[in-house]
C-alpha cells in the first residue's frame, strides 16, 4: 500500500503513529484496544439485557391475553406467542444491548482515526495472502455484523480482492455470536468477573484473524489466483470524536439496521422451532427425532445431536443457537426464561458436557455457515449463487475439520 498523509496531518500525529503503527507496539495496542472494547461490552450489556428481557416478557403476556380474548385456539396462541414472539424477544433482548455498546465504541475508534492504522498494520499479512490491506477494515466491521462487513467490502477496488474479503468475512465472530461465546468461556474457563472472559474472547478473536489469513491464502492459491493490487491508504489526522454524531450514526446506521434484519428472520424461525418442538411422532417430538439423527455426527465433532441441531435451526440468527440447545436439553415445547450461568452450566454438565465439549462448541461457533442475513447479502453483492454457497461451505468445512481433529486428539490423550 502507498501511504498518504491527509491534509492537516501534524508532527504530533507522526509521533503518535510511530507508536501506534510501530513494529514493537502496533499489534499489542490493537489487542489491548480490542480487549477493552469487549470488556466494556460485556460489563455494560448484562443489566440492560435482563431489563429488556423482563419488559418484553410482559409483551408476551399481553399478546397471550389478546389472543385469548379473540378466541384463538391453543395451537395458534402457542405458535404466535411462544414461538414467533418469544424467539423475537430473546433475539432483541440478547442482541440489542451489546450492539448499543459495541457499535458506538467501534464508531468512536473510526471517528478518532484509528481504524486506518489497523489497516496499515495488517496490510503486510494480507499482502502475503495476495489480498488487499483494506480487508482489515471490513474484517473489523464483521465483528459488529458480518452482513455489514460484506457490504463494507465495496471499499475494495479489485473485484478479486473484494470477493476474497466477502467470502472470508464470516470467519470473524459477529455480535450475534458474542453472547454464546462469552457464556461458554465464562462457564467453563473463567467463572467470575468480566476481565478474564474479555481476555479469552480477545484470544478467540485473534485466532479468528489467523483463520481469516489462512482461508484468504487458500482461496488466493486455488480458486482466486492473482497478485495483490496496489492502493493508496490515507492516514487522517487524529481528531477529537464528535460524540453526538457517533452515537446517532452508530445507532441509526448500524445498530437498528442490523437489529431489523435479525428481527425479520427471528420471528419465522420461532414459528418453525415451536412447530418442531410440539409436533410429535411415535411419542417423540420432531425436534427430538432430528437431534437423534444428527447425534452420531455431533459426537464425532465433540458435541451432540441437540447442539448440532441448534446450529442448524439457528441459521436465521446466531443469537438463538444456545437457547435452542437449552430448550432441547429441557425437552420443552418452547424457549423458556433465560437461565443464569450457574443454572445453565449445571444443565449442560448434566447432559454430558465437559471442557472439551465447550472447546468444540466455541470452535464451531467461530467456524460454521454464516447466518441467513449474511448469505443473502453475499448473494446480493456478488450476484452469484456459486460464491454464496462457497461462503457457507468454506467456514463449515474448516469448523467440522477442526472440531473432529480436536476431539480425536482429546480422546487419544484421555481428556
Amino acid at each position: 500500500a502507498c501511504v498518504r498523509r491527509a491534509a492537516g496531518y501534524t508532527g504530533r500525529d507522526r509521533r503518535v503513529d510511530h507508536v501506534v503503527t510501530g513494529r514493537l507496539l502496533g499489534y499489542p495496542m490493537m489487542l489491548a484496544l480490542l480487549a477493552m472494547v469487549l470488556y466494556l461490552t460485556i460489563i455494560g450489556a448484562n443489566y440492560p439485557s435482563e431489563l429488556l428481557s423482563r419488559l418484553l416478557s410482559r409483551g408476551e403476556t399481553a399478546l397471550n391475553a389478546l389472543l385469548a380474548a379473540l378466541g384463538a385456539p391453543d395451537w395458534l396462541r402457542g405458535l404466535l406467542a411462544e414461538g414467533a414472539y418469544r424467539v423475537l424477544a430473546w433475539v432483541v433482548s440478547v442482541m440489542l444491548p451489546p450492539m448499543a455498546i459495541f457499535f458506538p465504541l467501534f464508531t468512536l475508534l473510526e471517528d478518532v482515526g484509528y481504524l486506518p492504522r489497523v489497516a496499515y498494520n495488517l496490510d503486510r499479512p494480507f499482502k502475503r495472502c495476495h489480498a488487499c490491506g483494506k480487508q482489515a477494515l471490513t474484517m473489523c466491521m464483521g465483528l459488529g455484523c458480518n452482513a455489514a462487513g460484506v457490504v463494507g467490502c465495496r471499499i475494495i477496488d479489485s473485484p478479486r480482492e473484494r470477493l476474497l474479503a466477502m467470502l472470508t468475512n464470516a470467519f470473524m465472530p459477529c455480535n450475534g455470536r458474542f453472547p454464546a461465546l462469552i457464556a461458554l468461556i465464562t462457564m467453563f474457563f473463567a467463572a467470575g468477573g468480566a476481565f478474564v472472559p474479555a481476555l479469552l474472547l480477545t484470544g478467540v478473536i485473534a485466532g479468528a484473524v489467523l483463520l481469516t489469513f489462512a482461508a484468504t491464502g487458500l482461496l488466493s492459491a486455488t480458486l482466486l489466483r492473482g497478485m495483490e493490487s496496489g492502493f493508496v491508504l490515507e492516514l487522517p489526522p487524529y481528531r477529537a470524536p464528535q460524540v453526538g454524531q457517533v452515537i446517532v450514526r452508530s445507532v441509526l446506521d448500524r445498530t437498528l439496521f442490523v437489529l431489523g434484519r435479525a428481527a425479520a428472520v427471528a420471528a419465522p424461525a420461532g414459528t418453525l422451532l415451536w412447530t418442531l418442538a410440539n409436533v410429535h411422532i411415535g411419542g417423540a417430538s420432531l425436534l427430538a427425532w432430528c437431534a437423534n439423527a444428527l447425534d452420531p455426527l455431533g459426537r464425532a465433532m465433540g458435541m451432540d445431536g441437540v447442539l448440532l441441531l441448534a446450529f442448524v435451526l439457528g441459521f436465521p440468527a446466531n443469537e438463538i443457537v444456545l437457547p435452542i440447545a437449552v430448550m432441547g436439553y429441557l425437552a420443552q415445547g418452547s424457549l423458556g426464561d433465560s437461565l443464569g450461568l450457574a443454572q445453565m452450566h449445571a444443565l449442560l454438565t448434566a447432559n454430558g458436557w465437559t471442557w472439551t465439549t465447550a472447546v468444540s462448541a466455541v470452535l464451531f461457533f467461530l467456524l460454521h455457515w454464516p447466518c441467513s442475513t449474511t448469505l443473502w447479502t453475499i448473494r446480493r453483492e456478488t450476484g452469484s449463487t456459486k460464491w454464496t454457497l462457497l461462503a457457507a461451505l468454506l467456514p463449515t468445512a474448516m469448523g467440522m475439520a477442526l472440531c473432529t481433529a480436536f476431539t480425536a486428539l482429546a480422546r487419544a490423550l484421555g481428556w
